[in-house]
């Protein structure tokens, strides 16, 4: 397939180069970090990619982002509004009144800027490997790393020789072969100036669109890598519980950058294409906000991956179906509501705290039942539990509480109950027991919550 290279301005006056390739529905990509249209194309098996199975079926629009490839060079800003500007040049140089959105990578938070703004205009929004926000490095040794990581950025990244740019090679694309690794290489290299990448790596950590993903009412579908190194799985999770209505397809593999050849990237373009083909092509109405105290609760299944690697596919799916029926019986049990599944979980809500505490205990219970009978493939979850006063929207909740209800879950161990201390309030006097573990400061929130360790154990 042959691509049409053309160029368009942006309200600032940059010049942006866009390519289209195929034929069928829009589908504009928003990829984020380096790219270059015309060496992207010598990708080896380029029409075995990804990109080459979304061309197959779709007008597939692809851009070079200010600063890159073959638009202008000289750029040193790049703000959340710039590259929307880009973006927004592309569309509308192609009068594209309606079209799919797909934002990878630091791309994602571009696209979601954009399904915010212009409703009207994407018909179904995908994000893959992506982030509303991108918090800083948490431990020292995360620090040393990439400071390290950006020391060799300015002397090296324009060099012939790959050594400085290999250590951010080998973070994209861990289990890449020789061949793919020299392309990748050559693709950092050719995409920027040196200085160029050094901006866009610095702005990455000013980007925070999470107050715009309740405002997202395209449907939207979170495609995520289980062992993606640039960015964490907990980051596509958080992106699916938020972005009202979002569904999320969790991936094995590690490469960040997908590639020809793996059997995820058929995956993925297998979910992409049925996505896109069921018809919800028009703007959902949002329903009113709900001002109802619920008590929400989140589930996740330990050491999915490894099981998946130690047991393969399919007796690994079949450990998830029991999962999930011993999960989803307790619920009905304990008049809890679904609201989505995570992909190895599950977030349910509550019209009462007690109604959720049992619903904890009783799924903890059921799950020692059954690995004292299946000792061999023992099956253990997290449980974390908030209440608050979501917002509801096309069977969906968003907001702070759910966040915090996730964080918690995240915080616990497999096989615990914790709950944020306003559920044991509201559950005084029901006869659970709790053992107060302190303040705790959960990633993403600047006040510590204390959280308590539910007794379930008979």
């Amino acid at each position: 397939m042959e691509q049409q290279i053309r160029f368009c301005t942006t309200s600032d006056g940059v010049r942006i180069a866009y390519a289209t390739v195929g034929q069928g529905p829009p589908l504009v990509r928003v990829l984020g970090w380096c790219t270059h249209l015309e060496f992207e194309r010598t990708l080896p098996d380029w029409d075995g990619s990804l990109w080459g199975a979304v061309a197959r079926d779709h007008l597939f629009v692809r851009y070079d982002g200010r600063g890159f490839g073959l638009s202008d060079r000289d750029i040193s800003h790049f703000s959340l509004e710039a590259k929307v500007a880009d973006l927004e040049a592309v569309v509308d140089a192609l009068e594209l009144e309606r079209f799919a959105l797909l934002g990878t990578s630091e791309g994602g938070p571009t696209a979601i800027a954009y399904a915010a703004r212009h409703p009207e205009r994407v018909t179904h929004l995908i994000l893959y490997g992506s982030f509303g926000w991108s918090p800083p490095p948490e431990t020292e040794e995360e620090k040393q790393l990439l400071t390290a990581m950006m020391m060799t950025v300015i002397p090296g990244w324009g060099r012939d020789t790959p050594e400085f740019r290999q250590l951010w090679t080998f973070r994209f694309l861990p289990d890449a072969d020789r061949e793919q690794i020299r392309w990748f290489n050559e693709l950092q290299r050719v995409s920027a100036k040196p200085e160029t990448v050094a901006a866009l790596i610095g702005s990455v950590g000013r980007v925070d669109v999470r107050e715009l993903l309740p405002k997202v009412q395209a449907p939207t579908l979170v495609i995520h890598r289980r062992g993606d190194i640039v960015c964490p799985f907990d980051r596509g999770r958080e992106l699916a519980a938020l972005i009202p209505g979002a569904r999320l397809v969790p991936l094995e593999g590690k490469n960040h950058f997908p590639l020809p050849g793996e059997p995820e990237v058929e995956q993925m373009a297998r979910a992409i294409e049925e996505f896109v083909a069921e018809g919800q092509a028009e703007p959902q109405t949002p329903t009113p906000a709900s001002s109802g105290l619920v008590t929400i609760l989140f589930t996740d299944m330990e050491g999915s991956t490894s099981l998946t690697q130690r047991l393969g596919d399919a007796a690994a799916q079949e450990l998830l179906r029991t999962h999930n029926t011993i999960i989803r019986e307790a619920l009905k049990a304990h008049g809890g509501a679904e609201i989505k599944h995570t992909g190895d979980g599950v977030m349910a809500s509550f019209s009462t705290a007690s109604k959720a505490l049992e619903c904890a205990v009783a799924i903890q219970q059921a799950f020692a039942t059954r690995n004292e009978s299946e000792a061999d493939t023992p099956l253990r979850v997290r449980i974390g539990l908030n209440a608050g006063e979501p917002v509801a929207e096309d069977q969906d909740l968003f907001g702070t509480a759910v966040q915090l209800a996730a964080r918690v879950c995240a915080r616990a161990e497999p096989g615990q109950i914790l709950a944020a201390n306003v559920v044991r309030e509201l559950a005084a006097g029901k006869g659970f027991l709790f053992a107060d573990l302190g303040e705790v400061v959960l990633r993403g929130f600047e006040d510590p919550v204390r959280l308590y360790d539910v007794r379930w154990e008979a």
